[in-house]
């Protein structure tokens, strides 16, 4: 997003303004504006900060503190990996190391077509079924690295089929 649109600043104008009476209203804030543009980026933090006079170092702070706002766009799939303790022990590391390869990016980037998002995550809270995968909203229970082409093709067929 080089500039903001009218129509996009509007928005973030409605939603400042939807939370004006509350004590408290960054977060909520923030997370409609990241499930709106899917991502929260700097030019849109200074406006929230200009609309509720919170300083743009204190939005930023929270942006990049909670892992689930972004400060880039991410992929129509998010990936995300659990590396929490008992999926970790269980070959997360590797699993995602395929996701990687297959993908050609890293934790924390985005396929060049848009497409994928690779998150690697602390813990999803699903200890009992791990190595878990989640990607948006789906958990994939106990996963294998031999499994992770077919999770992938699983997408790459949603999006043929479109």
């Amino acid at each position: 997003m080089a500039h903001l649109s009218e129509v996009a600043a509007k928005r973030v104008h409605e939603i400042c303004d939807k939370y004006a009476d509350e004590k408290t209203p960054l977060m909520m804030i923030l997370s409609d504006i990241q499930k709106y543009f899917g991502y929260i980026p700097l030019e849109v933090q200074e406006i929230v900060s200009e609309r509720t006079g919170i300083s743009v170092a204190e939005i930023y702070g929270v942006v990049t503190f909670y892992s689930f706002f972004s400060l880039k766009p991410k992929g129509k799939y998010v990936i995300g990996c659990c590396l929490g303790t008992a999926c970790y022990v269980k070959g997360a590391q590797q699993i995602i190391d395929k996701f990687s390869e297959l993908l050609g990016v890293g934790p924390g980037e985005t396929t060049e077509d848009g497409l994928f998002t690779i998150d690697a995550l602390r813990c999803i809270g699903a200890c009992g079924i791990a190595p878990a995968v989640s990607i948006n909203g789906k958990v994939y229970p106990k996963v294998s690295v031999d499994a992770v082409p077919g999770i992938i093709d699983e997408y790459r067929q949603k999006e043929a089929t479109k």
